[in-house]
């Protein structure tokens, strides 16, 4: 007797499987989600050295592309089309150049900083005794006149005492051999991230000096993994990826380093302390949208404070002017609508972000929201589309129904004295 196979009883018999597999690898996520997320830190620490290269490939890309361009554009002008032995010398010089900047950039950067910080501690370790007796001082003059305060602080401050007797003795003392270890464990550290990004410079190299070669292996593998459509397509929306990425970043650092240098200009002409220190903090915290300049003028301003209070009060002003221009002005001018997102959802992408992934996420957070949004934007208006409803919004904001039959949109009627007023406008219009 032949076998006969129903396709009706085949396709339940899938997808009872995939529902069956689908419950499975739920429930092993759900009570082994620490073992899942430690085997995935370890494959990431094992990459990271790749990870820091092509991170520092993608950022340097633009830059190595426009030195191309423009030298290639020359070239063409008078000897025509370069050889691929000129193109592979022009590439690997830029690449060494794009190198050698970042390079010089960062240790420029930790030449004016690292000075200026420690100028800035010792500054404030030597004045902090003064500022301990000014307050003790003021604290003894206000104890004076208040006996029945003095009494509560008092008794405040012997329990405050006893209890720090008591964490010296019993918490500090016998955690000093853990504390030595995590200090050991921090310098390892640093030195693993030291020995990444060195490996990473390296990999740059690698992807910069083959990056079309990968381009073209990714491609080809995508069009033989799907068909030319879906390829077509998710080829498109990865270069709306990288277009809102690459946007938004690029013009983000731009935007950072004008305001750093805004700010050391004000620092020089009205002589504020810590200059140097001040500007590469609210420089480096512009960065992180929204947040960020809040989060780099708070530090600051009691930087400043410590210093000359006055100085605080005009800093803490042209602070607000500065971040007026850059969000009304400059911002605008350099990242234009690379996110296409309200300011509701910028807000709603760096908590998510920054809840998920810290400080790196409050950064990346807005350009990947982005990505999302555009991506279920379109989705929702081809489901539209393929409804023959309109994909305006404005189509439904007074909204009340939608004819099932006939498609058209049913909105609330005008109140009746709304309706004799524009009858009443009507008619004299006609007259």
């Amino acid at each position: 007797m032949k076998f006969k196979w129903d396709k009706k009883y085949l396709q339940w018999g899938i997808t009872a499987f995939l529902t069956a597999a689908a419950i499975l690898i739920f429930y092993y996520f759900m009570f082994h989600g620490d073992n899942i997320h430690a085997g995935i830190m370890k494959v990431a620490n094992i990459l990271m050295p790749i990870i820091y290269g092509a991170i520092l490939a993608y950022l340097l890309t633009p830059v190595i592309n426009f030195w191309e361009r423009h030298t290639f554009s020359l070239y063409r002008r008078k000897h025509g089309d370069p050889s691929r032995k000129l193109r592979s010398f022009f590439r690997f010089l830029y690449i060494l150049l794009a190198l050698i900047l970042v390079v010089v950039g960062l240790f420029g950067l930790l030449y004016m900083v690292v000075p200026q910080v420690v100028s800035s501690i010792a500054t404030v370790i030597m004045g902090l005794p003064k500022t301990l007796y000014d307050v003790q001082d003021w604290a003894l003059e206000l104890l004076r006149n208040n006996p029945d305060l003095e009494q509560v602080i008092s008794n405040v401050l012997e329990n405050a005492t006893q209890d720090l007797q008591n964490w010296l003795t019993n918490v500090l003392l016998p955690s000093v051999n853990s504390l030595l270890l995590q200090i050991s464990l921090g310098v390892v550290d640093v030195v693993v991230v030291l020995k990444n990004l060195f490996i990473g410079f390296i990999v740059s190299i690698y992807i910069l000096a083959s990056k079309e070669t990968f381009a073209a292996q990714g491609k080809k593998l995508l069009f033989s993994l799907l068909t030319p459509r879906k390829a077509n397509l998710f080829l498109s929306n990865l270069r709306f990826t990288n277009k809102t990425f690459g946007g938004f970043i690029s013009g983000k650092l731009i935007d950072s380093l004008i305001i750093g240098i805004l700010c050391f200009i004000y620092t020089k002409i009205v002589g504020a302390p810590y200059g140097m220190l001040v500007s590469v903090i609210v420089g480096v915290t512009n960065i992180i949208p929204f947040f960020g300049p809040y989060i780099g003028a708070i530090p600051s301003a009691l930087l400043i404070l410590m210093a000359d209070p006055m100085q605080c009060v005009y800093f803490i002003i042209f602070i607000i002017v500065l971040q007026q221009f850059d969000g009304n002005i400059l911002g605008p001018k350099i990242l234009g609508g690379s996110t296409g997102l309200s300011s509701f959802w910028v807000l709603v992408s760096i908590l998510l972000g920054g809840g998920l992934f810290g400080i790196v996420g409050m950064f990346i957070g807005v350009p990947l929201f982005a990505v999302l949004y555009a991506g279920a934007k379109a989705l929702v208006n081809r489901s539209l589309s393929a409804k023959n409803l309109p994909t305006d919004t404005e189509a439904y904001l007074k909204l009340q129904a939608v004819d099932a039959d006939t498609k058209e949109f049913e909105y609330p009627q005008e109140p009746a004295r709304h309706l004799r007023k524009n009858t009443q406008e009507k008619e004299t219009d006609k007259k």
